[in-house]
């Protein structure tokens, strides 16, 4: 069993062989760097993206961050190009290869076939002097000293200086677009980012029952109408309009400060100024104004009409925390 010491060591030489060579790669930015990202933004068509083996992965990885942040991207394995998928390219397509190598038998035999038709070649690779060195028409180089790898033999600081690189062309770009936090909402609606800037409070008010008691309403009455819906509040509304809010935190208070509790009615127990929001204010205002207020409940008006309430269980279940 290998000692702690070992270990830690072990990882601090990993990590530091990796962040050695990815800030050796500021050496290796030069004109074809630029001239890739200049090419990339004036295209008309998308990044196909390829590679094999680990460089596979990672190009899977670059596509990714691509299409999130502005650039239509596309993975082709190098591999299953040459048996069909060379077809999913298109005649405006700018071609992304990835090779620590680039003598691999999958990547020689591709490049020649980019050139036939007509595609632009960018090699992002760790040896200038390559096959697919001479067949690029920009190189992007990536190439390390050492891998992480004790025998130098795994990729591991190859891979990594790969995905930085990969991730600065795709910055350069997103920065050369102007694409915002709202452009990035739009291809992540999903994501917590997303909800953030795009979700309203009246999205997740709609999801919700709305519990509300009249101004003379009993405890018992109020008591059941908060527990059937969940959301530890009832708004107290008359001739619809909203008079004021009861949680399940003032009912705690009244059975502690009172015995006889058959008298007490909603407006004895009601807050006549709770905190709102507009439905069509974004449900990030709405946790600013609860965690600000250190409440869990908020009610959601519609031209100052009861619409509904939001919990701040609506907001953790949505990421927005």
């Amino acid at each position: 069993m290998e000692s702690k010491k070992s270990i830690i060591d072990s990882a601090i030489s990993t990590f530091k062989l990796e962040s050695e060579a990815i800030l050796k790669l500021i050496d290796h930015l030069n004109n074809d760097f630029i001239d890739a990202v200049n090419m990339i933004l004036s295209s008309n068509g998308r990044v196909i993206v390829t590679g094999i083996g680990k460089s596979a992965i990672i190009a899977q990885k670059i596509v990714a961050t691509f299409n999130s942040t502005g650039t239509p991207a596309i993975f082709m394995h190098a591999a299953d190009a040459v048996h069909g998928d060379l077809g999913m390219i298109q005649k405006d397509d700018i071609v992304l290869c990835l090779s620590k190598s680039g003598n691999t038998p999958e990547i020689k035999l591709l490049a020649p076939l980019l050139k036939l038709s007509g595609n632009k070649l960018i090699g992002m690779l760790g040896n200038v002097k390559s096959d697919l060195a001479k067949q690029a028409d920009l190189i992007l180089n990536t190439s390390v000293e050492k891998e992480a790898c004790p025998h130098n033999l795994a990729p591991t600081t190859s891979t990594t200086a790969q995905l930085a690189m990969g991730d600065a062309l795709a910055i350069c770009l997103l920065e050369a677009r102007k694409f915002e936090s709202t452009d990035f909402a739009k291809y992540h609606p999903g994501g917590a980012l997303g909800k953030r800037l795009y979700l309203k409070a009246g999205d997740l008010a709609a999801k919700n029952e709305k519990p509300k008691v009249s101004l003379q309403a009993p405890v018992k009455d109020i008591i059941i109408e908060i527990s059937k819906n969940r959301l530890g509040a009832v708004v107290v509304i008359e001739n619809d309009k909203i008079l004021g809010i009861i949680t399940d935190g003032d009912i705690r208070r009244m059975l502690e400060n009172h015995t006889n509790i058959e008298n007490i009615k909603a407006v004895d127990l009601m807050n006549k100024a709770p905190k709102t929001i507009d439905k069509d204010e974004l449900a990030l205002l709405a946790l600013e104004i609860i965690k600000k207020n250190n409440i869990t409940q908020i009610l959601v008006t519609k031209e100052n009409q009861y619409y509904g309430l939001i919990h701040l269980h609506d907001l953790l279940q949505e990421g927005i925390v």
